[in-house]
């Protein structure tokens, strides 16, 4: 089973990541097997970061498994947002299939889009905005008024949809004297749920694919003022000298590509209680055609 890494790259104003990580291209002598791919790469460890929103969880978790049955070592390792783009930029971490663009992360790609490599989208028709349950009376940005003591429930501070929120409280005139309270995505989804059931008002910065839009009625805010902007993409990106170092793995996370219905099967799983490892595990297991078309022409 890949390795689950705790350590949290702490974000120092005018200090530079320390290089922490190991593998990260460099063979230290970890111990994976030789499952009849080149064995000198397949020796390797691979190192890849994720913020720990639900589909990213998924995702890396997938991608992990898929690396690892391949012969990798694989180590997994949540962080901020800013501290993933830039782990992978300056080479710490070899790679994440997290990035969302172009709006929510479009001010960190384009601070490191010259540092590292983008692979292309590996999931389409992502959106963020403002949710709510069905039940509430409301249906666009514009109609708030007093609803959930003029409070947003948001995520992480610093996370993309939660600096949209903040932009969406300044833009909309109905929305003075509105507070987007930073929590994380976690206790984002536990007040919803409290308040779902108890039939009361919430709004929460939201965006999917995610599990809730499956486990409850749900529904975005229209934007007539496109601070969300348009449909979004989930896409991968590696440090820039991944290819030379392990071609099979980066052919890997090139190909890697999937839909908003498998990435929500993962998603349910874990949320109906089983481990991001064996969600993933599973997933893999019972649909080895997409796989396959993943590692197709690894050696």
């Amino acid at each position: 089973m890949f390795k689950f890494s705790w350590k949290r790259l702490g974000i120092a104003a005018g200090l530079s990541l320390s290089l922490v990580a190991a593998g990260c291209g460099a063979d230290e002598g970890s111990e994976g097997g030789d499952t009849g791919n080149n064995s000198e790469e397949a020796s390797k460890e691979i190192e890849l970061s994720y913020v720990e929103w639900a589909t990213e969880v998924a995702s890396t978790n997938v991608v992990a498994t898929v690396l690892e049955n391949q012969g990798f070592e694989v180590e997994v390792t949540p962080l901020d947002n800013a501290v993933m783009w830039q782990s992978v930029a300056t080479g710490e971490t070899d790679g994440m299939v997290a990035a969302w663009l172009p709006g929510t992360h479009g001010d960190l790609y384009a601070e490191h889009k010259d540092q590292l490599e983008d692979l292309g989208t590996n999931l389409e028709g992502a959106k963020i905005g403002m949710v709510v349950p069905k039940y509430m009376d409301v249906n666009s940005i514009e109609d708030l008024d007093a609803q959930a003591d003029q409070t947003i429930t948001g995520i992480e501070a610093g996370a993309g949809v939660v600096k949209a929120t903040e932009k969406a409280v300044e833009q909309y005139p109905n929305l003075d004297g509105w507070t987007v309270q930073t929590s994380s995505s976690g206790a984002m989804a536990t007040a919803l749920g409290e308040a779902i059931e108890n039939e009361e008002p919430i709004i929460v910065t939201g965006w999917s694919p995610h599990w809730k839009f499956q486990k409850y009625d749900l529904k975005y805010l229209e934007d007539p003022k496109g601070v969300y902007g348009e449909a979004e993409e989930i896409k991968t990106m590696v440090r820039s000298d991944l290819k030379e170092d392990m071609p099979n793995a980066y052919k890997i996370l090139d190909q890697f590509q999937w839909s908003s219905a498998d990435i929500e099967a993962v998603m349910l799983a874990i949320e109906n209680g089983a481990s991001p490892e064996d969600a993933a595990a599973t997933w893999v297991e019972e649909n080895q055609d997409k796989v396959s078309e993943w590692t197709k022409g690894v050696e």
